[in-house]
């Protein structure tokens, strides 16, 4: 005989009870348990549930490289032109978002009506719109290179004259309303500076300006071996959040522009992972002190903070794309099949409940089709809108 807990609940706490049970049937409880750990079972009754609680840095990156993974079994990232409406979306946050880390005041309906329209609603100062109109014109470049490369003809993932050309479409249309007060004439739009800089709260400090050029140089050729790496396998997927997160972190340290520097890197970061033919990074207006604190740990020899940000913004940018990949058949995480009739919480409690079909993959979290959440919505209007 195997002793087991057995908990009675209440209302309010619960009470566990040792009990008897034959050995045999303990057994072939610890099999289906195992079962379930593998992933390999079914969400047909409530006994199968994806673990709770916060996850680990290294569950986040797992994800990140599962997620990768699945990109390539969906076929990749769609064209613009195959999802324009999700692309539209990505780009509309990002181009709010990014800007707004930097202090613009524009709203994300604002910024849609600008982008989609032409028209400036609302009564903000001229250089906001100028700002937005700018980043989204670089933005639409950069994600231009995951499936129409331009004429910088290379063989990396960057190249200096990339970098000078997307700091001159981002900051070209603010610059003609509200340069940089101190900027020399040769200091404009996609030119290094000519000024030091002086040291950042934090510690970081950018290097004297003469040094700037050899620095960038020094930043591609970093840049374009994290892809070699990757490409060889001696860089694993789960490894690559904390690389960008070195690489973006290198880039604001050596600020190589007098102005506009947050919003190139940002740019260049999002530019390296359309051209691994993964979805852009971005980071939430609402995530800025995460987003400095953590480069400022990244600027210490602590990547991890960043890393994590980032991993997490480019899985998130692909449940906004997924379902225009997969698919109605295809299982994929819950997080893209959320929609304005089910939230992440209630998917995640029909599959629970066995009233979704669904999964539990490798890395814990349930994994459904569209098509189930249809026979899912079907069932539950049979039942009277009961979940």
């Amino acid at each position: 005989m195997a002793k087991v807990r057995e908990a009675t609940a209440s209302t309010k706490t619960a009470e566990f009870v040792v009990v008897d049970i034959p050995s045999a049937y303990a057994d072939k409880c610890a099999k289906l348990s195992l079962l379930s750990f593998k992933g390999v079972a079914m969400t047909t009754s409530s006994h199968n549930r994806a673990p709770r609680g916060r996850p680990s840095r290294a569950a986040i990156y797992q994800r990140f490289a599962t997620a990768i993974d699945d990109l390539g079994r969906y076929g990749g990232l769609p064209t613009p032109l195959e999802a324009k409406q999700l692309w539209d979306d990505v780009w509309h946050l990002e181009a709010h978002h990014s800007t707004a880390l930097e202090g613009n005041t524009l709203v994300l309906r604002e910024v849609e009506q600008l982008l989609e329209q032409g028209r400036a609603v609302g009564s903000k100062e001229l250089k906001d719109y100028m700002e937005v109109l700018g980043y989204s014109e670089a933005a639409r470049w950069v994600y231009e290179q995951a499936v129409e490369p331009d004429e910088y003809g290379h063989d990396g993932l960057v190249s200096m004259t990339e970098v000078r050309h997307v700091h001159e479409l981002a900051m070209a249309k603010v610059w003609e309303i509200a340069p940089h007060p101190d900027a020399y004439p040769d200091e404009g739009p996609g030119n290094f500076r000519q000024h030091d800089i002086l040291p950042f709260p934090g510690g970081m400090t950018p290097p004297t300006h003469p040094l700037v050029k050899s620095g960038v140089s020094t930043w591609v050729d970093q840049v374009n071996r994290l892809g070699t790496d990757l490409a060889a396998g001696t860089l694993s997927v789960a490894d690559v959040p904390e690389a960008l997160a070195r690489t973006h972190t290198d880039f604001e340290r050596l600020h190589p522009f007098i102005d506009g520097n947050g919003r190139t890197g940002r740019l260049l970061l999002n530019l390296v992972l359309t051209r691994l033919g993964w979805p852009p990074a971005v980071i939430f207006k609402e995530q800025r002190r995460r987003y400095l604190v953590a480069l400022d740990h990244a600027d210490h020899g602590d990547l991890g903070p960043l890393g994590e940000l980032v991993a997490r913004t480019v899985v998130d940018n692909l449940h906004r794309l997924i379902p225009n990949i997969a698919g109605p058949a295809k299982y994929v995480p819950l997080e893209a099949l959320v929609d304005e009739e089910f939230s992440l919480a209630a998917l995640q409690q029909a599959a629970g409940r066995g009233r979704l079909e669904a999964i539990v993959g490798n890395d814990g979290r349930y994994r459904s089709s569209r098509a189930a959440v249809e026979a899912y919505k079907a069932s539950k209007y049979l039942r009277g809108g009961k979940a």
